[in-house]
């Protein structure tokens, strides 16, 4: 029996598991790019983690990067396109540059990460409750060496995971980390095999889909509103508001010199 498949664009698809249908798999396939995001790329990662959370069929959900890469972070060759332009608001309210970032879930979403968790692929990462880190992943703020700042999260999210200086030594450096690393500290929940992310989160989203789902969504609610201490939908926009200024002021040319100087590669951080 194949899975039930919907298809929310070219790069992004949901597929139901066969052998447990209450779980999801998001997934994320634009190989040529290392699964970077643009505008509609961000849109049907919203549309798809919306669509979830609305289904009572649903009770878990898995975001796999499909390639052998969770997410190199925003594409950068259309990081100034009108599309992006014109749904950034100077106070930082609106979506998550990266999609589903600013949404508030009321169920479980487990990222499955191969290859590079990078940029705004770690704040994808981070926004997700769990994270299976294959062995031979890469995470970091590689944003950094361009000049582009975290705005989907990374800046409110880091800390809460690993603690603040730990979250500042990621942030301020962008230097990448590996899969034990990123357990040693907490940022990974479990590491995977190479090759075995996906089956690895899945099958942890059918014990977790096995369980009484009013009381997991209960604790999973009351830790999502009390591990911050300020209100996190403010603190997100005032991220956005501090980021969106810096992404004008210095990322977009940082971004453009970085796409070309990378002719055929994925232009993506």
């Amino acid at each position: 029996m194949s899975p039930r498949i919907a298809n929310l664009g070219e790069h992004v698809r949901m597929e139901t598991l066969v052998r447990d249908p209450r779980v999801v798999t998001v997934v994320l396939e634009r190989p040529a790019r290392r699964n970077a995001v643009d505008r509609s790329i961000a849109d049907a990662l919203r549309e798809a983690f919306e669509r979830f959370d609305a289904d009572d069929a649903s009770s878990v959900a898995v975001l796999w990067g499909a390639g052998g890469t969770f997410c190199a972070g925003a594409d950068l060759s259309a990081l100034n396109d009108d599309a992006r332009r014109n749904e950034i608001h100077a106070d930082g309210s609106g979506p998550g540059p990266m999609g589903p970032t600013r949404l508030a879930l009321k169920k479980p979403v487990i990222a499955a990460i191969a290859g590079h968790a990078v940029a705004g692929g770690l704040e994808l990462a981070a926004w997700c409750d769990l994270r299976i880190v294959e062995e031979n992943a890469v995470l970091g703020v590689f944003c950094r060496r361009v000049g582009v700042p975290l705005i989907d999260g990374g800046t409110i999210r880091l800390p809460h995971l690993v603690g603040m200086s730990r979250a500042l030594d990621l942030i301020l450096t962008g230097r990448a980390i590996d899969a034990h690393e990123a357990l040693a500290i907490g940022l990974a929940s479990r590491i995977a095999p190479q090759g075995e992310a996906r089956n690895v989160a899945e099958a942890l989203a059918c014990e977790l889909a096995a369980l009484p789902q009013s009381a997991l969504r209960a604790d999973l609610r009351s830790v999502h509103e009390n591990a911050f201490d300020s209100d996190l939908t403010r603190a997100l926009q005032r991220e956005g508001a501090n980021g969106y200024r810096a992404v004008f002021d210095e990322g977009l040319d940082g971004a453009a010199r970085f796409v070309s100087r990378a002719p055929g590669k994925g232009r993506s951080t």
